[in-house]
């Protein structure tokens, strides 16, 4: 997207308001991460009262062992485009909790990808701005480490989940805030972490990441928020250095060659523009052959086929009387990639519009999302359409495998 830049010195009172920005942002931050040290050591040492039984269990590797982390965090307001531009100025800071399992080699996928952490975190923020308030989200991961020794670890860690914001866009009352119109909204968060040891179940953490908050068009305005973020707190790992169970041969799974045949259909509700309210459905039918290429991936060749009720709308609007007026629905072919961790998937498509009578897009489409089978013949999914990098709507997915 397009950014507006200013040429020429700055003036001395930009200079010294951006040094004042910049020591409260700094100073937070600290004051932020030494209460987060402070207490997150204290409810840390709660959760280990008992630390000859935890020690057992993990020993045992009856379960996979448990990394409990809190953090203190630092922001600020990426201004993608210039309609947000206003509201950039605060630097907002946070706060998170989350519990991890290291997996340990009890699932054959462990294994596959070097025994990486599952995690469910607990988000908050305050945007230091009554335009935007605090967010508050939940969130689900994976983590995995790139370089481990038993003192230290460097992470990737990526996940997705649901954000909460208790203020949001008012036409009347709160009308600055075009970056967030719904109070639900979907959170993605990437980041890179490293851990090193303080004593022996105690590691200081730090780390760079992004988070980003968007409703995908559900509501309007939606210009989304985006939030690079620096962060540090502790962990307690339940078990250092990490000991997997004994490895053995892992068999190749029996899917690994065969084809495979997916139906579903889907699901969403889109606003059109900030003076409509209303929400209007969204549906798509989809049929997809697929092929088990290796442990870790599923190629997928589908087609699929589009109704959104909101472009029915919008052609009445801007069309002159008695015009004939093309048919909405929309036809795809779409090639596609699932990450696999066990019954979960990421999904990542890259489709084509081959019947698009009305062009109210990009002649392409993408699609990111999770799927879960409950059953090796039962799915469900999660789905962000996107149209050039602008979220068109979120697909909600049934389907069935044959």
């Amino acid at each position: 997207m397009p950014s507006v830049m200013t040429c020429g010195p700055p003036s001395v009172g930009a200079v010294s308001w951006r040094r004042r920005g910049l020591s409260l942002f700094l100073g937070s931050l600290a004051f932020t991460a030494y209460s987060m040290i402070r207490y997150g050591l204290l409810f840390i040492l709660l959760l280990s009262a008992a630390p000859g039984r935890a020690q057992q269990s993990a020993a045992a590797g009856s379960r996979p062992p448990l990394v409990v982390g809190l953090y203190g965090q630092g922001s600020f307001i990426i201004a993608h485009t210039p309609s947000v531009k206003h509201l950039v100025k605060s630097h907002p800071t946070g706060l998170e909790l989350n519990v991890q399992r290291q997996t340990n080699g009890s699932e054959p996928w462990h294994g596959w990808y070097k025994y990486p952490k599952v995690g469910l975190a607990l988000v908050y923020y305050d945007y230091h701005n009554p335009v935007l308030g605090k967010s508050y989200a939940a969130t689900v991961y994976i983590n995995k480490a790139f370089f481990r020794t038993a003192r230290q670890e460097l992470n990737f860690r990526i996940g997705t989940g649901i954000g909460i914001f208790p203020i949001r866009y008012d036409q009347e009352t709160n009308h600055k805030n075009n970056i967030v119109s719904s109070r639900l909204n979907a959170t993605l968060q990437t980041r890179l972490e490293y851990d090193v040891a303080l004593a022996p179940h105690y590691g200081l953490l730090l780390g760079v990441g992004l988070n980003h908050y968007s409703n995908g068009a559900t509501t309007k305005p939606n210009f989304g928020i985006n939030l690079p973020t620096v962060f540090v707190g502790v962990n307690y790992h339940q078990q250092r250095p990490f000991r997997p169970l004994s490895p053995g041969p892992t068999a190749e799974p029996a899917e690994i060659g065969h084809n495979f045949l997916d139906l579903s259909t889907s699901l969403g509700f889109k606003q059109r523009n900030e003076s409509d309210r209303r929400k209007y459905s969204v549906q798509s039918v989809s049929a997809a052959v697929g092929r088990r290429v290796n442990r870790k991936s599923n190629l997928l060749l589908g087609a699929e086929g589009f109704y959104d009720r909101s472009l029915l709308v919008q052609l009445r609007d801007t069309s002159r009387t008695g015009e004939n007026l093309p048919d909405v629905k929309k036809a795809g072919l779409f090639v596609g990639h699932e990450l696999l961790f066990g019954r979960l998937a990421f999904v990542s498509h890259l489709g084509f519009y081959v019947y698009n009578p009305y062009k109210s897009n990009k002649f392409y489409y993408e699609r990111l999302g999770l799927k879960y089978h409950f059953t090796r013949q039962l799915w469900a999914a999660a789905d962000l359409k996107v149209h050039r990098g602008a979220a068109d709507v979120v697909e909600l997915k049934v389907g069935v495998r044959l």
